[in-house]
């Protein structure tokens, strides 16, 4: 269900999506979760936002960056360097928008966890929809790392078996091998059609990421591998309201804590347990 400024969507005619965004748009639509709007603008920028995380997903996965624990980590040392526990952190005479485009342009020169390789998708996706002068703006001091995120990505979760493109999944392996720890799960992205795009699988159906999982288990292990109901996404209203809103000066900003677990391919669920509980020990 869709609502702008409090007023249901009934006619769909004054939106002309096509193809990705139409299908985006009828999923906002079907889902019995109420998507509120202040503005059609927002909605709009909502759904270039999803249609360019499915964008961005492809083009990971036609790149040559390979899967790695945070121990592997590699990256161009012209726009990032790496840090004792895996994670990029952005050169200081560097654009964030250059770094963030490097990943995707010279990927061969990078190695990384699968939920590093989300956060870096919607930051690529977010950069390809509102543009370099807002991007570098808003997104300074990026640090890579598991699901570490700018405070103006603002994650948000839900559980739920409607997914709609750009949505990020969790494919769960509960029963995994301590040798081949980083296939604890695996984070994926809602391509649409049925597909899933997850860094080092590529883009594949939930058949095929289950069965593989399976494959990666204890030799005694009684509990399969499973699409779980969590979702994660930013909060894409935010988003479009710092973009349709702009302002010449940026308002000081709190980044959040970095939290170090060297856990590989956890969920962002877990990492905003791990966020939340250091929040309370504050």
């Amino acid at each position: 269900m869709i609502l702008i400024a409090g007023e249901s969507v009934s006619d769909t005619s004054v939106f002309p999506f096509k193809g990705l965004e139409e299908t985006i748009f009828k999923r906002l639509l079907d889902d019995q979760e109420t998507y509120s709007y202040d503005s059609p603008e927002e909605l709009e920028f909502e759904i270039a936002l999803r249609n360019n995380i499915v964008a961005s997903s492809n083009l990971m996965a036609k790149g040559e960056a390979r899967f790695e624990t945070f121990a592997g980590t590699q990256s161009n040392p012209v726009f990032w360097q790496v840090t004792d526990t895996g994670g990029l952190l952005l050169r200081k005479d560097v654009k964030p928008s250059d770094a963030i485009s490097d990943i995707f342009t010279n990927s061969g020169e990078y190695a990384y966890e699968c939920a590093t390789a989300i956060v870096m998708i919607y930051y690529h996706a977010i950069l390809n929809t509102v543009g370099e002068q807002f991007f570098n703006k808003y997104f300074q001091e990026l640090f890579l790392y598991s699901w570490h995120f700018d405070s103006d990505l603002v994650m948000q979760s839900t559980h739920t078996y409607h997914f709609i493109p750009g949505d990020v999944v969790y494919f769960k392996n509960p029963d995994y091998n301590p040798i081949t720890f980083w296939w604890r799960g695996e984070n994926a992205v809602v391509m649409g059609g049925g597909k899933y795009f997850g860094h080092g699988l590529g883009i594949k159906d939930a058949d095929y990421i289950i069965e593989f999982l399976n494959g990666t288990r204890k030799p005694d292990s009684d509990q399969p591998a499973y699409l779980t109901d969590y979702v994660a996404r930013p909060s894409f209203t935010h988003l479009a309201k710092l973009f349709l809103n702009q302002r010449d000066i940026v308002r000081a900003k709190n980044y959040h804590p970095i939290i170090f677990h060297n856990k590989d391919s956890i969920s962002c669920d877990r990492y905003l347990y791990y966020l939340y509980r250091h929040y309370l020990e504050i």
